[in-house]
Formats: C-alpha cells, sequence, structure tokens
C-alpha cells in the first residue's frame, strides 16, 4: 500500500527530518527526483527548454533546485517568480509548477501554458487536505509528490488536476501514516481463500434484504455474494415473489421477522432493498442483536440505526457500515466533510465499526484509527443498485472468513475493477456480478490444484 499523510502530517515529518540533516541535502534528493521526471517527460535533454514557477516556500525551492540539476544536463532553464508572472508563460518543452504546496489557502490563478506540466508535490491552487481547487489552478500532465500521497490527490477536484502521479521516496520516514492507498498486490491476501475440505456451510451468508416492489436489491446482492465466495446464501425477504433471486440461493418469502436458524451463517447482510417502514427498522435491529457473526449493514439498514448510536458497541469491529453521503449524514447528523478520512474515522469511532464511505474515491475506516482509500473504479459505477452488488461483495468476503477491516477493503477494489470491466457507457449493476471472478482474478493467484493420481515409472 502507498502511505497517505495529509498536510499537516507531511509538516510533522518534514520536521523530523531537519532535526538530523540540513535542509539544503533533502532539496537536492527532491531537485534529482524532479528533473529525471521532467527529462522523461521531455523524451532526453537536447535542445529542451524548461520554464519554472517558483513560489516563496519549500515548492518554490524544490523548482530551483530541480533547475539547477537540469541545467548540469543542458537544458536550459527559465525560472520565474511566482509573484512576477505574465498572463501566458513562454515557450517551453515542460513548465514545472512549484508555485504552491499543499500550505495554500487562497486562490490562485494558473499563467496559460503550452506546455505540459510537471507540479511538484500537488498542483499549485488544489488544496492538499480536501482536493478542493481555489481559484483557477492549471491541470498537470503529471504530478510528483514527496514521500507519500497527499489526499488532495485523490480526492475533490484534484484527480482531474493531478494527472499521472508518481510518489517519489526522498528518504523521509513515513512509517507511520495510518492511511494508505489499496493497490492490486495488497488485495490478494485480504480475498479468503477456500480449503481444500470446505462444504456450502463453511462460508454460509444470511441476506435480510428486499421488501415489495424492492426485490432487484436483495438479487443484485445475493449474486454479488455467491460470485465472491459464498458458498450458501439464504435470502430472507418480505417481498413476496423470489423470482428474480439467483436460482443457487435458498429463500423465505412474505415475512415480518427472521425466520431462519442464523447460528449456522458465518456472516450476514440486512439492509438493502428493506424499506424504511416501522416493521422494517424492528427487523434490523432485531437481525443485529440475534445474530453473533460478522455483518453487513447496508442502504436502509443504516437508516434503522440512526438513532441507536450504542447498538453496535463491543461487537469487536466485525461490523461493516457501507454509507454514501446521504447516509451519513443520517447517522451523524451533519454530510461528510471535505476531509473525507477525518469524516469516515469519526463515523468508525463513534459507532464502533468498520465504515465503507462511498464516493468516487472510496475510504474504508477501521474504529482504531487505520484508514485504506480505494481509486480503482470510475464513473461507470455511478448508476442505481452498484451499491447492493458492493454490500454482497462484502459479506461474500466477510463469509469465507475475512476480517471485517479486510473484507471491506478487498470488495471496494474489487468493485470498482469489475465496474472498469464493464462496457464504456451503458454499464448496469446486474452486469457487475458476472465480471466479479474476472476482476477478482486480476489479484490473486490462481489456485493450486491437486495433482492427478498416477502410477510413477
Amino acid at each position: 500500500m502507498i502511505p497517505i499523510v495529509t498536510p499537516d502530517e507531511m509538516r510533522r515529518i518534514d520536521d523530523a527530518a531537519l532535526e538530523s540533516e540540513p535542509v539544503e541535502a533533502i532539496l537536492v534528493r527532491v531537485g534529482a527526483a524532479l528533473a529525471r521526471h521532467a527529462v522523461d517527460m521531455m523524451g532526453g535533454t537536447y535542445g529542451r527548454r524548461v520554464v519554472a514557477i517558483a513560489g516563496p516556500g519549500l515548492n518554490g525551492a524544490d523548482a530551483r533546485y530541480c533547475c539547477d540539476a537540469l541545467r548540469r544536463r543542458g537544458v536550459r532553464t527559465l525560472v520565474m517568480p511566482v509573484d512576477d508572472l505574465p498572463p501566458e508563460l513562454p515557450d517551453a518543452d515542460l513548465v514545472i509548477d512549484g508555485a504552491f504546496g499543499t500550505g495554500l489557502s487562497r486562490p490562485w490563478t494558473a499563467p496559460v501554458a503550452s506546455a505540459p506540466v510537471l507540479a511538484v508535490d500537488i498542483p499549485s491552487g488544489i488544496d492538499g487536505l480536501t482536493g478542493e481547487r481555489r481559484g483557477r489552478p492549471a491541470p498537470a500532465d503529471r504530478t510528483l509528490t514527496m514521500a507519500a500521497l497527499k489526499p488532495g490527490l485523490l480526492f475533490g477536484d484534484g484527480p482531474d488536476h493531478a494527472g499521472e502521479v508518481h510518489v517519489a521516496d526522498i528518504g523521509l520516514d513515513v512509517s507511520g501514516a495510518r492511511a494508505h492507498l489499496i493497490e492490486p498486490e495488497d488485495v490478494a491476501d485480504w480475498i479468503p481463500q477456500r480449503d481444500r475440505r470446505a462444504h456450502k456451510w463453511h462460508s454460509a451468508l444470511l441476506l435480510v434484504a428486499g421488501s415489495p416492489g424492492m426485490t432487484g436489491a436483495a438479487a443484485l446482492a445475493g449474486r454479488a455474494a455467491l460470485r465472491s465466495g459464498a458458498g450458501y446464501v439464504h435470502v430472507d425477504t418480505a417481498a413476496q415473489d423470489g423470482g428474480a433471486l439467483p436460482v443457487e440461493a435458498v429463500s423465505s418469502l412474505g415475512g415480518k421477522g427472521l425466520r431462519v436458524d442464523h447460528s449456522r451463517f458465518s456472516a450476514a447482510v440486512v439492509g438493502p432493498g428493506l424499506g424504511r417502514s416501522s416493521s422494517a427498522g424492528m427487523l434490523v435491529r432485531a437481525v443485529i442483536e440475534a445474530v453473533d457473526a460478522p455483518m453487513v449493514i447496508d442502504g436502509d439498514g443504516l437508516s434503522a440505526i440512526a438513532d441507536s448510536p450504542d447498538l453496535l458497541h463491543d461487537r469487536g469491529a466485525g461490523v461493516v457500515l457501507t454509507p454514501h453521503d446521504g447516509e451519513y449524514e443520517t447517522l451523524v447528523g451533519a454530510p461528510p466533510s471535505g476531509d473525507r478520512l477525518t469524516a469516515a474515522r469519526h463515523l468508525a469511532a463513534e459507532r464502533d465499526a468498520v465504515v465503507l464511505l462511498k464516493g468516487p474515491t472510496t475510504v474504508v475506516a477501521h474504529p482504531d484509527g487505520r484508514v485504506r482509500v480505494s481509486s480503482s473504479g470510475d464513473a461507470r459505477l455511478a448508476t442505481a443498485g452498484t451499491g447492493d452488488v458492493l454490500a454482497g461483495m462484502i459479506g461474500g468476503f466477510l463469509a469465507g472468513g475475512a476480517a471485517a477491516f479486510d473484507a471491506a477493503s478487498a470488495a471496494a477494489f474489487v468493485h470498482g475493477v469489475a465496474g472498469t470491466l464493464g462496457p464504456p457507457t451503458g454499464l448496469v449493476a446486474s452486469d457487475l456480478p458476472d465480471l466479479i471472478p474476472t476482476a477478482m482474478a486480476t489479484v490473486t493467484p490462481e489456485p493450486r490444484c491437486q495433482a492427478p493420481f498416477g502410477r510413477s515409472t
């Protein structure tokens, strides 16, 4: 995983580094790293010209040291102070944006540039914590961020302005980072693998979902759970017609309470498509109190627990809550702030549960403050029903034995990958379950098969 640190955390890391070495030593390393990327973007050094915008802080110093390194390699450079910029920059092969960094607190209007832009740490004018655009920043073609990712590169307007993001190892200690970006190679360890001796009840999932007129949510969650490793899915639903449910699932139809022996299930998902009637709310609370197994609470299930903040305490972080921004507001009383890492951490600590805060970039927070961030998906997932698929995936991983934090993290990432495997336009939620196995195959090794019996010669 790639560490993520806030601007305040980065300042403390910088201060700690300066206690053991001079600032010039760090600037030389930063300048060299920027110069390597500059040469890569220009395709060489011969005859190349670079214009660098240098602000008054460390980002400006980084740009200047980069130009020093480039001049030694024969690149012509022009350093332009940020307080003396023309409306349009001179012609060049590359622009180094070192105007402002993560500490910018006022609007910034970037000059017009005809060349590609390499941003130092973060594009000037993008808030380092929230990704909010301040003024009229120029989009970068590439951003080289120092030591760790900054939240502003992942949220808000940041992804649209950062271009291709690279992290430079400049020798600073970021081992204490509490937030990380998930990479494909991380996910394999979180997806449970079936034992050779497994049977269906070893990964059985109870799905309490659906209501009259809302059977689709239960169907989507059930199919996703089966595709994510659940060996057995029982759908307990108030719906009268189970025709839309997966043919592999067992169902109890038309009921108003929990009607199965819940002790046999390894995990549960409660909430998708239940509706917000008083009876649905009573059912959600009854399931939470009765089922002593890892659990996903999604959709209408979140509304049912909004006024019961202590209901999930003492379950050992074995519950996953999956709110979008509106459901977060229902639970907390206010929408999530632009600082989405803190917002997710707050709800996780308050409810003593793992929180998966949905959005263009998904945040998964543990009650102890650890955070994992997934940016694997795209706008194709912004369609009705994809959240039900995600809930079923988390449930499937929980049923297979994954810890709640791992199950939510893996599902968030694989869900995003599955979306990118769909058609460029016209993706619907019912397309996703059948894409899950292929998406999982991109991050997990092929299972080892037992060798066939044979006679040795």
